[in-house]
């Protein structure tokens, strides 16, 4: 048995089901196996948190994963142009379109002409808006915080710093 064989059997018992499916069809590729676990690991665990708070503090308020972005982008930084809005919740303008025009029928956003170009437009917070996200905001961070519990304070520090070396490395 040679070392990468001996390495991946000894932590086998320590994978996941869609780790051992993953395993078996692509084990003998030459391919970097922990990197495609950890990717893929990543993106599954993104998918289930985007999941777990739209069934539940989300669900409780009415707003998509998405809807939750742009309130929070916009009581982050204020008013925003609709491009950089759409950039910072990381949709396409048509998607954030469809978004804001829900958040606008509920009361909670309205768009505005921006006056030094009038073919730019901004979003911002009307004031129910405002109130919803500052009521909401607390028990989001208290799933935030149920998640982050589930690793040890090591564990955390570890994975903010190599997020933050991902993002740094993509956004720069």
């Amino acid at each position: 048995m040679d070392a990468h064989t001996d390495k991946r059997t000894t932590r086998l018992d320590d994978l996941i089901q869609a780790e051992r499916d993953m395993l078996a069809r692509v084990g003998d590729l030459p391919l970097d196996l922990e990197a495609l676990v950890l990717v893929s690991n990543l993106h599954r665990a993104v998918a289930a948190i985007r999941r777990e708070f739209e069934q539940t503090v989300l669900a409780e308020v009415r707003l998509s994963w998405t809807a939750f972005t742009v309130l929070w982008v916009l009581w982050i930084w204020g008013e925003t142009e609709t491009r950089e809005l759409a950039n910072e919740a990381n949709v396409t303008k048509g998607t954030l379109t469809g978004v804001v025009d829900t958040l606008q029928k509920r009361g909670l956003v309205e768009r505005r002409r921006r006056t030094s170009d009038r073919r730019l437009m901004a979003v911002r917070l009307t004031d129910t808006g405002t109130l919803l996200i500052s009521e909401v905001f607390p028990r989001f961070n208290a799933e935030e915080r149920r998640m982050a519990q589930l690793l040890t304070g090591s564990q955390r520090t570890a994975m903010i710093d190599g997020l933050r070396r991902i993002l740094r490395e993509l956004d720069g």
